[in-house]
């Protein structure tokens, strides 16, 4: 299993269609074949900060995911929102054990 955190901070002005944007890249995300979670959050005290919790159960199946459409529409539409360059992390699963 693959996990992967992405970090954006969000221009203000552009916090609702980053949101409509990543919602819409979620949304079909989650139906990837290896995609076991997609998860969307904006951070509590400021809402121009978000995380993308990806994770995949292989490499393989996670980097798919950079070559679909969904994902390469979202590339595209949020590239001038971001305030800064995204940051992705990878991190390996420790617990639960049984994933």
């Amino acid at each position: 299993m693959t996990v992967t955190c992405v970090y954006v901070h969000v221009k203000p002005e552009h916090v609702q269609d980053f949101i409509d944007a990543t919602t819409a890249n979620h949304l079909e995300s989650v139906k990837e074949k290896g995609n076991l979670r997609f998860d969307f959050v904006q951070q509590a005290d400021d809402p121009c900060h978000f995380m993308v919790y990806e994770a995949y159960r292989s490499d393989e199946e996670a980097a798919a995911h950079k070559s679909t459409p969904h994902y390469l529409r979202w590339r595209e539409a949020v590239a001038d929102m971001m305030a800064e360059p995204r940051k992705g992390m990878k991190y390996n699963i420790l617990q639960p054990s049984e994933i």
